[in-house]
């Protein structure tokens, strides 16, 4: 069984109740279910693929209404199947580490620019699967960064919880790592520009910035 979920995150003008915010909470918590999330439209193509290869459990991705990124296509506009439960970094650093899940990913990109203007060395990694749960990269991202930031265009009970539930049980929590989890706030967003439903739910890059420097000494 395959899900192809439209209208994935914050939609604009569609009204409060029509924002794809609690999709990957409920897939996630689904035994065996595979859930992605395409940080652009190329990423979409080989989510497409992905989901088609899939054939010994359910599946689901998850894509926003609006245009793309303006990311390069694969040859004759064919997906290829990602390799299930593997993400991928896209820049290395070695203070913070940032992880987007789905659209994400493109606002914790342009959040790098920010932090490196105050000298934080920042590395961005693309999440693309919520379950399973790639435990080795986060891992490796916990153990060499001093902070860990996830960030996701949905509800509470997401993709920042699956990391929770992962950075807990291993002990990563019990040393110097300082984590926080930026997801949709608790409430509606009243509907309007997208670009201003992200403003006001708290997840532009000028707010994962913030977020960001109140975990460090830098002004």
């Amino acid at each position: 069984m395959r899900f192809a979920l439209d209208r994935a995150s914050l939609v604009g003008a569609y009204g409060q109740t029509h924002c794809g915010a609690f999709d990957t909470t409920f897939m996630a918590c689904l035994p065996n279910m595979v859930v992605m999330a395409p940080s652009d439209e190329t990423e979409l193509m080989h989510m497409v693929a992905t989901t088609a290869a899939i054939d010994d459990r359910p599946s689901c991705f998850r894509f926003p209404r609006g245009n793309g990124f303006g990311s390069i296509l694969p040859n004759n506009n064919k997906g290829k199947p990602l390799e299930v439960g593997k993400g991928r970094v896209l820049k290395e650093g070695s203070k913070v580490a940032l992880v987007g899940y789905g659209t994400m990913v493109q606002s914790c990109v342009a959040t790098v620019k920010v932090l490196e203007a105050h000298g934080i060395s920042t590395t961005v990694a693309d999440a693309r699967f919520c379950k399973p749960f790639n435990g080795p990269l986060m891992m490796q991202l916990a153990r060499e960064h001093e902070i860990l930031i996830t960030v996701e265009e949905g509800s509470i009970g997401g993709f920042g919880s699956q990391v929770s539930h992962f950075l807990g049980p291993n002990g990563l929590l019990d040393v110097n790592l300082k984590w926080r989890a930026m997801t949709l706030p608790d409430r509606y967003i009243e509907h309007g520009f997208q670009k201003d439903q992200i403003q006001a739910a708290g997840l532009s890059s000028n707010h994962i910035a913030a977020t960001t420097l109140s975990l460090t000494n830098v002004q």
